[in-house]
């Protein structure tokens, strides 16, 4: 006996006008999903892709010291590798300072006297139970952060000169390429006990580009600490003026 039932399909899975009626009454199951293979997408080899300067200002020193044989027939693309690497060096270098390092005197020549020509080195000469060296310190300690390249040392005053005068602390020494630059004794330089970071940072840039940040060149270091002082001066009456409002509006 023939069976009724059969459907026939061709090779795209199609069926029979006859088909169709039965499952718009409801006697066969609904028509599957013709089958339809993914798009094809090709993988991507990272390596292959062009180099952009956005691509560039995202690897590692490392990275991009490994890419020079790549780059070498992109002359832009190259120039600027070069360019990126050394400002990643340059920020480097900066970061190895940051803080106020404690030394002894038998640690003076090797981390003051022996510094690189190119980093001025500032040693704080203090005694603990000293008020005016607490000030001081305190003042040094906010600078530490705004100039990440000029290298501040501290030691105890007669670690560094024998039988120096508690009278005369905190002193402070300038150093850069194994000679003394400047000399303060005491804090008159600095405004007395009303001293600030900003009255320490003029004193020392007086005359030599002692505090560099590492991004304006020390040729203007005088001129990028003024602007400092300018700014921190604006930043702390806007702070004391919105201070006054709140009090005023309790």
């Amino acid at each position: 006996m023939a069976d009724y039932h059969f459907v026939y399909t061709d090779v795209e899975g199609a069926s029979t006008q006859w088909d169709d009626i039965q499952r718009h009454l409801g006697n066969l199951p609904p028509k599957p999903e013709p089958f339809k293979p993914p798009v094809f997408v090709p993988k991507v080899d990272a390596d292959e892709q062009p180099k952009s300067k956005e691509w560039l200002d995202e690897r590692e020193p490392d990275e991009l010291e490994d890419l020079e044989d790549d780059l070498d027939d992109d002359r832009f693309l190259e120039q600027y590798r070069k360019m990126r690497l050394t400002e990643l060096r340059e920020a480097a270098k900066a970061a190895r300072f940051g803080s106020i390092v404690p030394i002894t005197g038998s640690d003076f020549v090797r981390e003051v006297s022996q510094a690189p020509s190119d980093v001025w080195v500032v040693v704080f000469l203090y005694k603990d139970g000293i008020p005016e060296c607490g000030l001081l310190q305190t003042c040094l300690e906010e600078l530490v952060t705004r100039y990440p390249a000029t290298k501040f040392v501290k030691i105890i005053s007669t670690d560094c000169i024998p039988n120096y005068p508690d009278r005369n602390v905190p002193t402070i020494l300038v150093y850069n390429n194994s000679a003394v630059k400047g000399t303060y004794v005491g804090l008159q330089k600095f405004g007395g006990k009303r001293c600030t970071p900003e009255s320490v940072a003029l004193a020392l840039c007086q005359s030599d580009p002692v505090l560099n940040d590492r991004q304006s060149g020390c040729d203007s270091s005088r001129n990028n600490v003024i602007e400092g002082v300018r700014r921190k001066f604006i930043e702390k009456v806007v702070a004391q003026h919105e201070e006054r409002e709140e009090d005023d509006s309790d």
